[in-house]
């Protein structure tokens, strides 16, 4: 239950307080005096879109916080703790535990929205998400949306509860199985040439690697090598000079022999000077030195006399086979090998798809009949559900002044099966028997209108209760008696659910237990509205200017009394 709203800046209100209670809250009001700003107010705090539109001209932020009571074990109070909100309990004078939860929206003059959820700041979809086991808002924008094909639909569904839930929930399933598996199907077919030009380009390519046979980087080492060989009499005589100036016989004797000479001296003093070790050692070093590196330089010249003798030709032949395999394709050899090695995962995939479209044939025969079973069950179900629903609702229509009018929800199902079934849902009126029925959207009048979508709303909340309902003027277009029915069947309706209307009717206003007025301040050029209770005296005055425009009418104020009087005659205790 909504225990009150506190509003700030938000709209033609400055700052008010909204005080709400259990059973029947009736909310009135001159035209501009802020109404529409009471349920935008509720839909801020129930997860609903926000816009800077909505802030007061001379506020910084507009700010809504809703006092909410609920028990302590509802699934309500278990969704605010998992959001890591407050749940403040308490014992209410029936010794049953309650919880008392805060909810507050908050949006900047940038447009820029905050949401907190028992004290803990929360995404605004989180509101919504906790909104729908809270409120159900019934407006004239709901009654005309449910004169549409998909909203009825949607409604039939609604009324079924879980076992329509399931029904369409089994052929949403089985719906996107069989979508996706013609979309693969199709895809298949459709790609036949495709795929075997692909298989075409890929044995090409498998043929061109496996006749080249390239080795990682094998281009690489092929020029070094023939590198080498192109410039072996070069090499030869490079290194070849080299080694004998390390070893051979040259004129004032080989580095070696000169070496061995310096280690030599140097042994010879280091047996008159011992601090000469250091010396001694580093000659030794580099006559070693010098003997590995003639060693190593004597060895290259062997393999190079003996190395790549008739070699070269077939190493150039190599070169040009890899390069000609790397002109064909535009990539490097290590880019070519990794297509070669996908290409052969890529001819296994090829062929199964081939054997894959027989396979298909069938799974899509399957899943087309799996949904052909599961559009007739939720037929079944809407059709059951239809009947249920439209007695009903007929029965509702008849605590409305409408005695003998009569609700038709049929059911037609069509050829195709959509995501939502196969089924076209209608809604018809028949005002009085004899008549011919029909639709919502073009055969009922402003007044019928809004009595049929009241009977319907009823019967939806009564299949998905929530604690409060809230009707922002159901009432349009009726009158007389019509709107005294109207305001007794919202009264019962309050026995059980906490019930908020907005209306400009008295007819329906007199059957509220708590009656709240909004009214619009001038000063000046700055313009504010204000809400409050109102008592019995004032709840008069209020209804007499409903009834006749005049607040002091004695006529006005004389229909006004007796309307209060029947309908505290009809009242009822209010369930807690």
């Amino acid at each position: 239950m909504l225990e009150d709203i506190d509003i700030r800046g938000l709209g033609v209100i400055d700052q008010a307080r909204l005080p709400l209670g259990r059973g029947f809250t009736a909310i009135t009001g001159e035209t501009g005096a802020g109404k529409t700003m009471v349920v935008t107010a509720l839909g801020l705090l129930l997860g609903g879109r926000s816009s800077a539109s909505v802030v007061r001209k001379d506020a910084e932020r507009a700010k809504v916080e809703g006092h909410v009571i609920v028990d302590a074990e509802s699934a309500y109070a278990a969704f605010v703790d998992d959001a890591g909100g407050e749940v403040e309990t308490f014992t209410d004078a029936d010794s049953h535990t309650r919880g008392a939860v805060v909810i507050s929206r908050q949006i900047a003059k940038n447009g820029r929205s905050r949401a907190w959820l028992g004290g803990q700041s929360v995404p605004a979809s989180t509101l919504a998400d906790g909104g729908e086991m809270l409120v159900a808002i019934h407006g004239q924008s709901e009654q005309l949306r449910l004169t549409q094909e998909a909203a009825q639909r949607q409604a039939l569904d609604q009324y079924g509860g879980e076992e329509a839930a399931a029904a369409l929930a089994t052929l949403t399933q089985r719906y996107e199985l069989l979508d996706g598996l013609r979309s693969e199907y199709d895809e298949l077919r459709a790609n036949a040439s495709e795929r075997e030009t692909e298989r075409a380009q890929l044995r090409m390519l498998i043929d061109a690697v496996e006749t080249v046979d390239p080795q990682d980087d094998e281009d690489e080492a092929l020029l070094r090598r023939i590198e080498r060989l192109s410039n072996r009499e070069q090499l030869r005589g490079d290194i070849g000079g080299a080694h004998a100036l390390l070893a051979g016989e040259v004129p004032g004797g080989s580095l070696r022999e000169r070496v061995r000479e310096v280690r030599t001296s140097i042994d010879r003093g280091l047996r008159s000077d011992g601090s000469l070790d250091l010396a001694s050692e580093h000659a030794a070093d580099l006559e070693y030195a010098i003997d590995e590196l003639s060693e190593t330089l004597a060895s290259y010249l062997a393999d190079l006399d003996t190395d790549g003798v008739g070699e070269l030709e077939s190493l150039n032949e190599r070169l040009a086979a890899i390069e000609h395999l790397k002109r064909d394709y535009g990539k490097d050899l290590a880019q070519i090998r990794t297509e070669y090695e996908d290409a052969g995962i890529r001819l296994l995939k090829l062929a199964g798809d081939d054997t894959r479209l027989p396979q298909l044939e069938a799974e899509v025969a399957e899943a087309q009949e799996q949904l052909e079973e599961a559009a007739a069950a939720l037929t079944a179900v809407r059709e059951r559900k239809a009947a249920d629903l439209q007695a009903e609702a007929t029965e509702e229509l008849r605590a409305l002044a409408m005695p003998n009018a009569r609700l038709i929800v049929t059911v037609k199902p069509e050829p195709n099966i959509r995501r939502h079934g196969r089924d076209r849902i209608e809604f018809l009126l028949e005002p009085h028997p004899g008549s011919d029925p029909t639709p919502l959207r073009s055969g009922a009048s402003g007044g019928e209108l809004s009595r049929v979508m009241l009977a319907l709303e009823v019967v939806l909340a009564g299949a998905n209760p929530v604690p409060t309902l809230v009707f922002d003027e159901v009432d349009a277009g009726v009158g007389g008696a019509a709107a005294l029915e109207i305001g007794a069947r919202l009264q019962r309706l309050a026995r059980s659910s906490q019930v908020i209307v907005v209306t400009h009717l008295a007819q329906v206003a007199a059957f509220a237990d708590h009656h709240v007025r909004i009214e619009k301040l001038t000063s000046g050029s700055v313009t504010s509205s204000s809400i409050r209770e109102l008592d019995s005296e004032e709840r008069v005055e209020e209804m007499t200017r409903l009834l006749s425009g005049l607040a002091d009418s004695e006529s006005g104020q004389a229909h006004a009394q007796e309307l209060l009087r029947r309908a505290e005659e009809t009242a009822a205790p209010v369930n807690r």
